[in-house]
């Protein structure tokens, strides 16, 4: 069964998360530049079949887009011109940042761990893909 890649997108860092081949289980799998993504996409598509893309939909409290919305977009836009055949998804992403320092808060790591920011993005993209995964159940 193929995978579902989901993507917090930010103009410094790209946090990536993966199902597994059953699609239960969300996981962090990288962050990567943004110059760099689509190469580190299609080298992933080689060796795995994915079945669809999650972006994190970037909005404020009153529901209106967010600075960073534009560039999540032209990604958007990059992903289906470069892989057409994977349909993309749309998550609304407002409270993930605030969960994942909740997470990492949690989970007893020392403290220049905690401040590690390329967490903090891979812990977002999989919890807006354990949220899709929920809500298409």
């Amino acid at each position: 069964m193929p995978r579902i890649l989901a993507f917090d997108y930010g103009t410094k860092r790209i946090g990536i998360a993966v199902t597994d081949p059953f699609q239960i289980i969300a996981t962090g799998l990288d962050t990567v530049h943004p110059k760099d993504i689509m190469a580190f996409i299609s080298k992933y598509l080689q060796t795995e079949q994915v079945e669809a893309f999650v972006l994190g939909d970037p909005k404020q409290m009153d529901n209106t887009p967010s600075e960073n919305a534009q560039h999540v977009v032209g990604f958007s836009r990059s992903l289906k011109k470069q892989f057409p055949d994977i349909p993309q998804f749309w998550v609304d992403e407002r409270f993930t940042s605030k969960m994942a320092h909740q997470v990492i808060l949690q989970s007893g790591l020392k403290k220049s761990d905690r401040q590690n920011k390329e967490r903090v993005d891979t812990i977002s993209a999989t919890l807006i893909l354990q949220y899709f995964m929920e809500t298409r159940r």
